[in-house]
């Protein structure tokens, strides 16, 4: 059980339908959640403001607890229609950056480890992660990219106390498809509720979970 009182979490991505959902709840849980966002003023492509934000989330609570990586982009289309741009925004926003975060926010996560917390780590890389879909390529493999670095990692961040954990919802009913960076969205199913994704992936955090696949989402309470 990990414990969410008073707990320092660092949400990036908190202005979005999932990541304002997963702060919000976190806070609900007594979290101490700092957030982070473009539209705040932090482009999280530099890895410089990465270091930023991480130093100052730590100068002003005193430590660090909780990573949650919860911004991403989409990009709608045929394989053979992606233009180099698109690609790069996709492997930046889904894939390097988080693996950014993750690497930098090791010491303070290491450190909360060795004062006696639970630190955690908490991605995002969705279902397309465990099965790319057509006209999603180059999204699915920028998010898989994601899923393979947290695999690989939680087995060397476990060492240090810090436990890695990836979701992988299925289609949430968030306005990411309504903003791609290329394309148009394609008709989806009836999508998951964002507050009980949010809700379920704050119940592996407390519970000690490890991994959150697809069908781990439902659109009903635990």
């Amino acid at each position: 059980m990990t414990n969410l009182q008073g707990a320092v979490v660092l949400v990036v991505g908190a202005t979005g339908g999932l990541g304002s959902r997963i702060a919000d709840q976190l806070e609900s849980n007594g979290a101490i959640v700092a957030r982070s966002s473009k539209s705040a003023g932090h482009d999280l492509r530099a890895p410089s403001v990465i270091q930023q934000v991480l130093d100052d989330t730590n100068a002003q609570y005193g430590r660090l607890d909780g990573l949650v990586v919860a911004s991403g982009v989409v990009a709608f289309g045929a394989a053979s229609d992606l233009e180099p741009a698109t690609v790069d925004e996709l492997f930046a926003v889904n894939t390097t950056c988080p693996i950014q975060l993750i690497t930098r926010s090791q010491p303070y996560l290491a450190a909360s480890a060795r004062e006696g917390r639970e630190p955690f780590v908490v991605t995002l890389s969705g279902v397309v992660a465990e099965t790319p879909v057509a006209g999603l390529a180059a999204y699915s493999a920028s998010k898989a990219g994601l899923a393979a670095f947290v695999v690989a990692a939680a087995r060397e961040y476990r060492r240090a106390g810090i436990r890695l954990l990836d979701a992988r919802p299925g289609h949430t009913g968030t306005a990411l498809s309504e903003h791609p960076i290329a394309g148009s969205a394609p008709r989806f199913g009836a999508p998951l509720d964002p507050g009980l994704v949010a809700a379920r992936i704050i119940t592996a955090i407390v519970d000690g979970e490890k991994d959150l696949p697809s069908t781990a989402f439902q659109n009903r309470p635990r």
